[in-house]
């Protein structure tokens, strides 16, 4: 049991790696990117990283779902049917990305002539550059389904072997390029060949993990609508839960001013960089909950409590810091009137991430135990409701209604996303009391952060962090949990110093 979830904490750390160490890399590229190009071209570069990010969509939900399904035959023992599963999956999936990489090239013209405004002098460079990008999208829906086998089998360590130098590639490729040529379809063509290096070197670590890909390549393309059944769901949320992320900017922009868009826009983009925490965990997760629901339930009720536990330990501090200095670190970064404006939205904010990193434990648990229909129906149920309050909110307190609105809907969709996991584990409600009564002292903190001078919020501030760290330490964490800790601390310990 401890092994079990020792594999399950260096995965986490490796998926946190796998995030962080790009994002690292582009703070110090993107300067140079945007000198070496100019910034018209930075801005269709831009373009073509996130048209890559976007091309996951098409695949239908497909490459989660197979993380979802081969973990639930290897859960029951059943990995004979995993090749002819993935197999037709991937084909799919291409299949998929053929076509809509034909759409996409026929409509090229006309977003490089009407749609996007491209200058006339590099009309002919960009329309290229969306040629290849075209190209490019049946490698990455197929990329995406491969690394759902690697992720089913919870070896994350090769997930993150590809994903980290495919990462540093996206910004380091188009700098080594630079010397060369300043060419966009030179750039995209350097980004569409790591993505297609990436595809190979996974299809290679699937068939070493998974020997049964190699002795069989024929599809079973029975086993692909249920698949697409499920991915569906998946599509249908991950379409409604972006479009509620991103409403509030244009309500705000709408209803008051693009001003105001950036008052609040800049807070929330950082602090919910503070969800990379939980995104490293559910991804790890979600497929051995996937594996643990058929084989052992109580595993899989320990999987959620433990992983409630953990992310309410990891991300407590950090929001509690953010919202009791929310000024100073406002007034440090941005100045005193950018400070003035965004103090509240930036602490509400930090509440809500709290709240939303934790409920990402009961979302995953959901779809990974073969319900993603429940998470697509909940999403649909709250947008309406979601609208009218931001609406609303955002004409009476303006951006600081907005941050309520969005601090509500996270509420309101942990809540209900806990209340099924409940139900489907059949256990009590300790896992949300804990979260209910974090969330409130930090919201108290948040009250009374300005009520208050800095010496003394120090002082309550450090007495709340001892107070946690040893009722973390000694009653929230069981003896397990804390030799995982221990053996995160030494992991990193060794990483660093190699």
């Amino acid at each position: 049991m401890a092994d079990r979830g020792r594999v399950i904490a260096r995965s986490t750390l490796w998926n946190l790696l796998g995030q962080i160490l790009p994002a690292v890399v582009a703070l110090f590229a993107i300067p140079w990117l945007v000198k070496g190009l100019g910034t018209d071209r930075f801005g269709i570069l831009t373009l073509a990283w996130t048209l890559i990010g976007y091309f996951s969509l098409f695949d239908f939900g497909l490459g989660r779902a197979l993380t979802q399904f081969v973990s639930e035959r290897i859960g029951q023992s059943r990995e004979d049917e995993v090749p002819d599963i993935v197999w037709a999956a991937t084909y799919v999936m291409a299949l998929v990305g053929v076509l809509a990489g034909a759409a996409m090239a026929l409509s090229s013209p006309w977003l490089v002539g009407r749609a996007l405004r491209v200058p006339p002098s590099m009309q002919q460079e960009t329309l290229y550059a969306l040629f290849v990008l075209a190209g490019a999208i049946p490698i990455v829906t197929a990329h995406a389904g491969l690394r759902g086998v690697l992720e089913a089998s919870l070896r994350f360590d090769l997930t993150n072997a590809v994903r980290i130098p495919l990462g540093v590639l996206t910004f380091v490729g188009p700098l080594c390029v630079l010397p060369f040529s300043r060419s966009l379809w030179v750039v995209v063509a350097v980004l569409a060949l790591a993505r297609a290096a990436a595809f190979l070197a996974q299809l290679v670590l699937c068939m070493q993990t998974v020997p049964g890909l190699r002795r069989s390549t024929r599809p079973r393309f029975r086993a692909v609508v249920p698949l697409l059944r499920f991915g569906s769901w998946m599509t249908l949320s991950n379409v409604v839960s972006p479009l509620m992320v991103s409403l509030d900017r244009f309500v705000i922009g709408g209803v008051i001013s693009m001003t105001a868009v950036a008052y609040y826009s800049t807070p929330y983009e950082a602090v919910t960089k503070l969800l990379l925490i939980p995104a490293a965990l559910v991804g790890v997760l979600f497929p051995a909950f996937s594996r643990s629901f058929v084989q052992d339930r109580a595993r899989t009720l320990q999987l959620f409590r433990r992983g409630v536990k953990l992310l309410a330990l990891a991300l407590f501090p950090l929001c509690l810091l953010t919202v009791t200095f929310a000024r100073e670190a406002l007034t440090i970064w941005l100045g005193r009137d950018f400070a003035d404006k965004s103090t509240l939205v930036l602490q509400l904010l930090a509440i809500g991430v709290f709240v939303n990193g934790i409920a990402n434990v009961p979302f995953a648990l959901i779809q990974g135990i073969g319900r993603p229909d429940t998470t697509a129906k909940l999403h649909l149920l709250e947008l309406p409701v979601y609208l009218t309050t931001l609406w609303w909110l955002v004409h009476m307190w303006g951006i600081v209604g907005a941050a309520v609105a969005w601090l509500g809907r996270v509420a309101l969709d942990a809540l209900l996303l806990f209340i099924v996991a409940e139900r489907s584990l059949g256990m009590g409600t300790a896992t949300g009391r804990l979260l209910l009564t974090l969330a409130t002292v930090l919201l108290g903190l948040a009250v009374g952060a300005d009520t208050m001078s800095l010496v003394p919020r120090i002082l309550v501030t450090a007495l709340a962090l001892s107070a946690f760290g040893v009722i973390g330490w000694s009653w929230i964490l069981a003896r397990d949990d804390r030799a995982l800790f221990r053996d995160g601390l030494r992991f990193l310990g060794v990483r660093s110093s190699g």
